[in-house]
């Protein structure tokens, strides 16, 4: 594809893209150890409920900090600061976790740090890529981010279930703090290409973020957003989806792989590759796919299909049947995700891409504290079936 490649022609776009990939396997490796290495206690469950709604809680509230940051300082060096902190917090877990069994007290103020980290990075990592690339190539290099994590969401939870079951969760977390430390590199690097090219004097201009609609500058967040209903759409239908998909996929799923499914940590790494293998999927699709009419509409249709997939997990009679559905699922997610970030970044005005891509992003994961604090309680007491809803009878 002719865009792809136009993207690649960008030595800033390439760093952003090689620390997002390392820092995207380390990730998938945490997906596998931390619910693996917290389900071993008493009331397991309910413990992992409290530390990730404690994470979630912290990245939804760091959100609308890190579009202020990213458009008050530029992206580049919000997301460096906030990856070196996670460097530093993961390497304490994988500590933790090498030296004792798992307790709120310590836990909780880990993911307390590590989602305030996350919520910092977010908005600079979708706003930054207007600046590097021009339009023509834009949905193209969304669609490359998003398939490197893709990539690393099907080959990270194989090896990650591995490492697990072999050495331990302790290692996968010393593996992703290391990654953060490629990443915080990788931005260092681009961060010293930026300034560079600023006070080269004869450097090429990087290509123009969107341009202000008319009237100057851009409105405040709270001002836009009561004034365009896309925004306010895009925000309640992610909100409202996420209540139930925090706790499915972060509590439920792994619980049937434990329990119901008795497919062990290997296997469980394995349902979430399923999800990460049609992710990558929809993303070649998604390079693929033009604008079209009622982007909006379309978007939402493909999260709504999504949903109805996810629901049906654990009702088809095992794990075979589960991974077919998380593969369409993840396809579905990965299509919507790219679509709803071109068309965005296309829309919004300059100066507030960081402060729009928050509000989106705290739609998105906004509901996931609750999610899992009440998905933890339900999988200790009811089991995992009931967390899927679904209009089948639960067989978990």
């Amino acid at each position: 594809m002719p865009a792809i490649s136009m993207s690649f022609r960008s030595a800033r776009f390439r760093l952003l893209a090689a620390g997002q990939l390392a820092s995207g396997l380390g990730d998938a490796l945490y997906a596998v150890a931390l619910p693996w290495y917290v389900l071993r206690s008493q009331r397991g469950a309910v413990l992992l409920g409290i530390v990730l709604a404690a994470y979630g809680t912290a990245r939804a509230a760091a959100l609308l900090g890190g579009g202020w940051a990213a458009d008050r300082w530029r992206p580049w060096p919000v997301m460096l600061a906030a990856d070196s902190v996670r460097a530093v917090v993961v390497a304490l877990l994988a500590v933790v976790a090498a030296t004792g069994r798992p307790v709120a007290w310590n836990l909780v103020p880990i993911g307390v740090v590590a989602g305030a980290g996350e919520g910092l990075f977010l908005p600079g990592s979708s706003a930054v890529v207007p600046s590097l690339l021009p339009d023509e190539a834009l949905e193209a290099g969304n669609a490359v981010l998003s398939g490197s994590g893709q990539l690393t969401g099907l080959l990270g939870p194989a090896i990650g279930g591995v490492v697990v079951a072999v050495i331990g969760p302790a290692a996968a977390f010393g593996v992703d703090a290391a990654t953060f430390v490629v990443s915080a590199l990788a931005l260092a690097g681009v961060l010293a290409a930026s300034r560079v090219a600023r006070s080269a004097p004869m450097a090429a201009p990087a290509p123009a973020a969107p341009a202000p609609a008319e009237g100057g500058e851009a409105p405040g967040l709270w001002r836009l957003f009561r004034g365009q209903r896309l925004l306010q759409l895009f925000f309640l239908i992610p909100l409202m989806a996420n209540l139930g998909a925090g706790a499915a996929f972060d509590i439920a799923l792994p619980a049937l792989a434990r329990g119901p499914f008795s497919i062990g940590s290997s296997g469980y790494g394995a349902l979430v590759a399923c999800l990460a293998a049609g992710g990558l999927a929809g993303v070649v699709v998604s390079g693929r796919l033009g604008p079209g009419r009622r982007p909006g509409i379309r978007v939402a249709g493909i999260f709504l299909g999504a949903g109805a997939f996810l629901a049906a997990v654990p009702y088809l009679g095992g794990a075979i049947a589960a991974g077919a559905c998380l593969v369409v699922s993840g396809g579905l997610v990965a299509i919507g995700n790219v679509l709803l970030l071109t068309m965005l970044q296309r829309w919004a005005r300059a100066g507030s891409l960081g402060r729009v891509m928050s509000l989106i992003m705290l739609g998105s994961i906004g509901a996931f504290p609750l999610s899992v604090a009440a998905g933890g309680v339900a999988v200790q007491d009811l089991g995992p079936g009931p967390v899927f809803p679904s209009p089948w009878p639960s067989s978990c």
